[in-house]
């Protein structure tokens, strides 16, 4: 067993009416220049709430031209505005990308030092500014964890870790998710859900992010074809949320291995959302590390509903048969050529899916590069040559 260190934010809201706590509570807070990071649709949903805290005296600057996964250079024009603002308070309420965007802005206000030199050494100071994050969708589970993903020069994801960018309050409302149309809720889910198995089969799992690995498998194997079918079913809206959110827990002590590792030339050289990179490469990715660790994917089979009796290993392939079955009843693509990506690229993305060792480290059985390619032919339902 590894030692490892956890980071969770200093305050954890969640349930429904999480934000009205939020808006609640900022003016509590000795701040009053707060930096908003949102998209348009969430700030049209809450800007009457909003009015309360410019009542109370806080100005608020909100930024909403974060869409996709953000860059390096979208961040430093978000910095500056932040800077420029005079901000002393930064929220995010959003996806993965409005959250990540705003820890990093958070974590580098009034920090001299270049993404290079972070990227590098880390911080060299503490945060100052307070930081909120508040999620949109149930995915990322960024509002609980130290990790922050972003697209470099290159085009390749590049991964912030550091404490300074675990929030200082997370606020989990899912209240707020309700109006995530049905394929985004089924992506989100689904990277979520791998976020759970690939902590809980990690060659660095421990028993503490165990529990929470295993029970947020069974709240997003149990709930998210029901929020997939009802947008508006709030408690299938909340257990997923929850198992989002332990599914970030995860993130920093353990992190995830070989089906995000797998999914990134995806994003990179197709422009596949991150969700439905993970869901078209998780079941192929578990069908390879089964060998590996057959015990641990059996108890995942388990967690999503197969049935405890018989062979390991026959169990752990239930698990899979399960995943698939989820994907295709949540309206996701079951295989690489549904999405007009070649089948000759599988070499190109095989050559760079080994170059992110940080997650590949992880994964229970190693990967070489013919390794990828078999799991990439896998995906197009095809058996490498």
């Amino acid at each position: 067993m590894k030692n490892i260190q956890i980071y969770n934010p200093g305050k954890v809201v969640f349930g429904p009416g999480s934000f009205d706590q939020f808006i609640a509570d900022f003016p509590k807070l000795p701040f009053k220049k707060l930096y908003l990071i949102t998209i348009s649709p969430v700030a049209a949903l809450i800007q009457t709430r909003l009015t309360t805290l410019e009542k109370a005296g806080i100005s608020i600057l909100t930024n909403t031209s974060v869409i996709d996964e953000p860059g390096f250079q979208d961040f430093e024009r978000l910095l500056q505005e932040a800077e420029n603002f005079g901000a002393d308070s930064v929220a995010g309420i959003g996806g993965g990308s409005v959250m990540d965007t705003a820890k990093l802005v958070a974590a580098k206000l009034h920090n001299q030092h270049t993404i290079g030199d972070i990227l590098l050494n880390g911080f060299s100071k503490k945060r100052t500014p307070y930081l909120a994050c508040i999620p949109t969708t149930s995915g990322t589970g960024s509002e609980v964890s130290p990790n922050a993903i972003f697209i470099n020069a290159e085009g390749t994801k590049v991964g912030v870790i550091s404490p300074e960018l675990v929030p200082d309050a997370a606020y989990v409302d899912p209240a707020l998710t309700l109006g995530v149309p049905p394929l985004v809720t089924a992506a989100t889910g689904i990277d979520a859900l791998a976020h759970c198995i690939e902590a809980y089969t990690n060659k660095f799992a421990h028993p503490m992010m165990d529990l929470l690995a295993l029970e947020g498998v069974r709240l997003i194997g149990r709930f998210l074809h029901k929020a997939y079918l009802n947008g508006n079913d709030l408690e299938a809206r909340t257990q997923i949320a929850l198992g989002s959110m332990y599914g970030g827990v995860c993130l920093g002590p353990v992190n995830t291995a070989a089906v995000h590792a797998l999914a990134y030339p995806l994003s990179k050289e197709f422009h596949i959302p991150h969700g439905l990179s993970i869901a078209l490469l998780l079941p192929y990715v578990m069908e390879f590390n089964i060998p590996s660790s057959t015990d641990r994917y059996a108890d995942i089979a388990i967690a999503l509903g197969a049935e405890d009796r018989g062979d390991k290993e026959d169990i752990a392939r239930a698990g899979i048969e399960l995943i698939k079955t989820l994907l295709r009843s949540c309206g996701l693509p079951s295989g690489l050529g549904e999405l007009n990506i070649p089948f000759e690229a599988v070499e190109t993305m095989a050559a760079s899916a080994v170059q992110i060792q940080r997650l590949l480290k992880n994964n229970p059985r190693e990967i070489n590069a013919d390794d990828a390619e078999r799991i990439y032919s896998e995906a197009f339902n095809r058996v490498k040559s």
